[in-house]
């Protein structure tokens, strides 16, 4: 990806998104171009996946709605309930239509920021993380502890991540999205060596 099309794209979301979403956007490019540095993967697509993931966030839910039923695009019954979490499959759907990213890896980045998925690529790995510790999130378990581990052991601050997540859910009572159990699922296994 150019240079030019970042700088795009950085623009395309300051006119998209409100402030605080912009801010959050802009911490989340920073911090997955840091990870990327620290863990090898590609500093420019980590930037562009930052930049994307939350480019369906601002957009009211009908909207969501409407971009998946019109194109075809799978809406289970939590999802249904909360559209909000479509943003992530109506991101990575934006990214290609809009903004003309077709590099798959970056495509599922952004498809899976919010719940993960077993089996996670680098990339993937880097943006769940970087869209938890970037630096304008205040309030978080574990906050401090996990944006250290990030950077000398991904796989672990993911997994506490997930643990967070939904230790946070089942006390609210909020439903939680199947996928982020199956991968909470996943890295437990990996972690312990079953």
């Amino acid at each position: 990806m150019a240079k030019t099309d970042t700088k795009k794209i950085r623009k395309a979301m300051e006119k998209t998104q409100d402030t605080k979403r912009y801010e959050h956007t802009l911490g989340v490019a920073y911090t997955a171009a840091a990870l990327a540095m620290c863990h090898g993967a590609s500093l420019k697509s980590a930037e562009l996946a930052g930049l994307l993931h939350d480019c369906a966030k601002c957009m009211s839910n009908e909207r969501r709605l409407f971009i998946c039923e019109r194109h075809n695009i799978s809406v289970n019954e939590i999802e249904r309930n909360n559209p909000t979490l479509l943003h992530a499959k109506v991101g990575s759907f934006l990214a290609m239509e809009e903004y003309h990213v077709y590099d798959s890896d970056i495509v599922n980045a952004i498809l899976n920021h919010t719940t993960g998925r077993p089996g996670m690529s680098l990339l993937e790995k880097i943006i769940f993380v970087a869209d938890y510790i970037e630096p304008n999130r205040e309030h978080a378990p574990g906050l401090q502890e996990i944006r250290k581990l990030a950077f000398v052991d991904l796989e672990k601050a993911l997994f506490r991540i997930l643990d967070n997540t939904l230790k946070y859910l089942t006390g609210t009572g909020a439903e939680i999205d199947p996928m982020t159990q199956k991968t909470y699922d996943y890295y437990a296994g990996l972690l312990s060596g079953t």
